[in-house]
């Protein structure tokens, strides 16, 4: 990716029956609004740690799930599409005109909006993309429907785009599968309503595939990103779950991993890679 876009955890708050799908939010937690905005911050400085430009907009309080901008905006070069959420409490944020402005004027992008005629497409939320091979891979929940796939194939201009239902459980493909760099991916099996699916995505990969256990999977490791072709970027949480086999997958792969604590912001239902943009 060319850089990577965050928006701000500003007024960060949780809405209790916001995302009523989403098992992962913590609604009665207390949140910590100040160390909400460090831990962002920490985000960014790991990132340009590992050579990748960022660019950081403002948050807004009315929209506190916006600091998931990769639920909202996908890109691919020279274009910016827009998503269609589910649920009302986000459906501003891919309409956010600043937002827009910034791929528009500063980029030179072109918008194109998916929302109106019944889409439902939450973007990499549930499209989970293998960019080296132009193969979008996309587990059917709430927060996608078949409109949503075929709009998010085409504005993508992905080569394939292959659909699968998740488990009932599960919101976001993105929390339960990766691919990393186009040489592995990481998955939870039981996040997958069928056996096949999992099955498929090991060939895919010639073994080269993590499968998480339950713990791993609910300290949010299938939501890591390769931000470089050597390195791949987890919570904090996440890579304190990883057992020993699971870190040596990584090492024998040629990543180096990455903790950034970001806990305060998993009490919202998501985690590190939700919370970035990847602009190419």
């Amino acid at each position: 990716m060319a850089l990577a876009l965050l928006v701000a955890p500003d007024g960060f708050h949780l809405v209790d029956g916001g995302s009523p799908d989403n098992l992962y939010m913590a609604p009665s937690s207390p949140v910590d609004a100040e160390r909400a905005l460090r831990q962002h911050g920490e985000l960014a400085r790991t990132l340009r740690g590992c050579g990748v430009p960022v660019h950081v907009l403002p948050g807004d309080p009315e929209l506190p799930d916006g600091v998931f901008p990769n639920n909202a905006f996908a890109t691919v070069p020279r274009r910016v599409v827009a998503g269609a959420m589910r649920h009302p409490l986000r459906q501003g944020e891919p309409l956010r005109p600043d937002i827009r402005a910034w791929f528009r004027n500063e980029l030179h992008y072109e918008i194109l909006d998916l929302s109106g005629d019944g889409v439902v497409a939450e973007m990499t939320g549930p499209l989970v993309i293998d960019r080296a091979r132009g193969i979008g891979f996309c587990g059917m929940s709430e927060r996608v429907n078949h409109r949503g796939v075929e709009a998010m194939h085409d504005a993508l201009g992905l080569r394939l785009t292959v659909r699968f239902d998740l488990a009932p459980s599960e919101y976001h493909t993105n929390v339960v599968l990766a691919i990393l760099a186009g040489r592995c991916c990481v998955l939870h099996p039981g996040s997958f309503a069928e056996q096949d699916t999992v099955d498929a995505l090991c060939d895919a990969y010639e073994g080269r595939a993590l499968l998480l256990d339950d713990d791993e999977k609910r300290a949010f490791a299938g939501n890591c990103i390769a931000v470089t072709a050597r390195d791949v970027l987890m919570s904090r949480t996440a890579l304190d779950a990883l057992r020993p086999s699971s870190r040596y997958f990584f090492e024998a792969n040629g990543f180096r991993l990455h903790g950034v604590a970001v806990d305060e912001l998993e009490k919202a239902g998501g985690s590190l890679r939700c919370m970035i943009a990847e602009v190419y």
